[in-house]
């Protein structure tokens, strides 16, 4: 399955929107949680192939050349232009997907698969709570937008500086909270700080609490030492280790998630 690249637009200095559509997607499902991914493959300069492409026979091509998949958030699908939006966050010429994101243009493809995921905001909660950077941003506001009517919803997302403020929308009684790094001797510490010092929603909470590798582990534990939110309400994902490229932080997240588990069961 593939997507042609149909329009981009510069949501922020470091978030960009891409839309794709064409008949790759033809096979597209509707996604059914709120915070669905695809996983998409970039594909490396030089690799010497364009989407669609088989998947299990570049497998045996060089590690140079074959594609690099990395799971991105679903922003939104749109059945009747069956039209799949994806916002990816940019930083220059690092990470192959946000590389791609900025100088890809109308007519490109790209090849992925999915949709999965894993959350939505529980109807059995009674207030919701949403944190991370902007690389969680698309995830945070597709679920904003799943909270039910009228039940209270906090967000509180890190960005580099004002200009990279995102305007959020939910059916539910919502507030916003934006931390800038921009200039902060620990970023690592900003979004706990910011969350300890913030009025939580009164109610059953559910949290959404995904981004940066140091920074959820320490929202996390904070939420689970103070027994801020039920275990069973949390959703909690490291998406990227500040200092480690894409390929470091994958070759020891998995052994990095069970250490963070083991911080506060």
């Amino acid at each position: 399955m593939y997507g042609t690249v149909v329009r981009t637009e510069q949501l922020t200095p470091h978030l960009v929107r891409v839309v794709l559509g064409g008949e790759g997607l033809d096979d597209f499902a509707e996604p059914t949680f709120a915070d669905s991914y695809v996983n998409m493959f970039f594909l490396p300069p030089g690799a010497g192939y364009q989407p669609p492409f088989d998947t299990e026979a570049v497998r045996d091509l060089p590690r140079e050349r074959r594609p690099y998949p990395r799971r991105i958030s679903v922003r939104s699908w749109d059945p009747r232009r069956r039209e799949l939006t994806v916002d990816i966050a940019v930083h220059g010429e690092v990470g192959y997907a946000g590389r791609w994101a900025r100088h890809t243009a109308p007519g490109d493809r790209v090849q992925l698969r999915g949709p999965a995921g894993d959350f939505s905001p529980p109807p059995s909660a009674e207030a919701y709570l949403l944190v991370g950077d902007e690389s969680a941003l698309p995830a945070v506001a597709a679920c904003l937008e799943s909270v039910p009517a009228g039940r209270p919803a906090l967000a509180l997302v890190e960005v580099d500086g004002p200009d990279e403020e995102l305007a959020l929308d939910s059916p539910g009684d919502l507030r916003v909270v934006y931390v800038h790094r921009d200039g902060h001797p620990d970023p690592s510490r900003l979004l706990a700080d910011a969350l300890a010092a913030a009025p939580l929603p009164p109610g059953r909470l559910s949290a959404f609490v995904h981004g940066e590798a140091e920074s959820i582990r320490a929202v996390r534990r904070h939420l689970l030492e103070r027994a801020l939110v039920d275990p069973a309400l949390l959703s909690c994902s490291p998406y990227w280790r500040r200092g480690s490229t894409d390929e470091e932080w994958r070759s020891v997240k998995a052994d990095w998630v069970r250490a963070m588990q083991a911080d506060t069961p």
